[in-house]
């Protein structure tokens, strides 16, 4: 599948949105399990990533690439892992994944972690942060939901830290329109193609080692 650059034009940004959610929808359980292992055995297989240290994470829900097995995968295998928290402004606090008893509902099919909060600014100490996205093209554009959560939380992230997003193989595409806000991701992770660094993207021990 290809993108189509809109320029910064909202609406296209919500076109594309729709048809992304509604293919997401049409995936079914068998699917969403394979690809869920197939995350956490690349992430788990990234040496940096797997030794300990904060990992920025989420918890996915409905038709998002799963999460669950890599956060469980990781805290196990002792690395820190932060959760957001969703703010009434917009902004996104993180508390720490201390297994599935540390999570609570938090409305819209969401689960949020119990814990104490660390404020916003978490992001600076993680060694990565892997963030939810629709879709992502080749220079690093991420197509989120459009509440601009994630734009603002990236603010936060050390300069050194990648942000890695997790997208289904035909949610990686040629180019997404952009806005100013936009944050650009550093690296991109599908099922079947694994993890590319994308545009400028930093990655620890270089380009290469991704």
């Amino acid at each position: 599948m290809t993108g189509t650059s809109g320029g910064g034009d909202p609406a296209e940004k919500e076109r594309l949105r729709g048809g992304f959610l509604a293919r997401r929808r049409a995936r079914g359980a068998e699917e969403r399990a394979r690809v869920g292992s197939a995350v956490r055995d690349t992430l788990m297989g990234v040496p940096w990533l797997a030794m300990g240290g904060t990992v920025a994470c989420y918890y996915s829900v409905g038709g998002e690439p799963d999460t669950r097995k890599l956060v469980t995968a990781l805290w196990k295998r002792g690395t820190y892992v932060l959760l957001p928290v969703f703010l009434p402004g917009g902004e996104l606090d993180w508390a720490a994944f201390d297994g599935p008893d540390s999570l609570a509902p938090a409305g819209h099919g969401l689960v949020e972690p119990t814990g104490h909060r660390y404020g916003p600014g978490a992001l600076a100490r993680a060694d990565a942060v892997v963030c939810p996205a629709l879709a992502v093209d080749r220079s690093g554009v991420r197509l989120g939901r459009g509440a601009g959560c994630y734009d603002r939380a990236l603010a936060h992230k050390g300069p050194h830290s990648p942000a890695i997003a997790l997208v289904h193989d035909d949610e990686f595409v040629e180019s997404l329109p952009a806005e100013p806000h936009d944050r650009p991701v550093d690296a991109v992770l599908t099922p079947g193609g694994g993890v590319r660094v994308l545009g400028d993207g930093v990655w620890p021990g270089g380009r290469g080692t991704a």
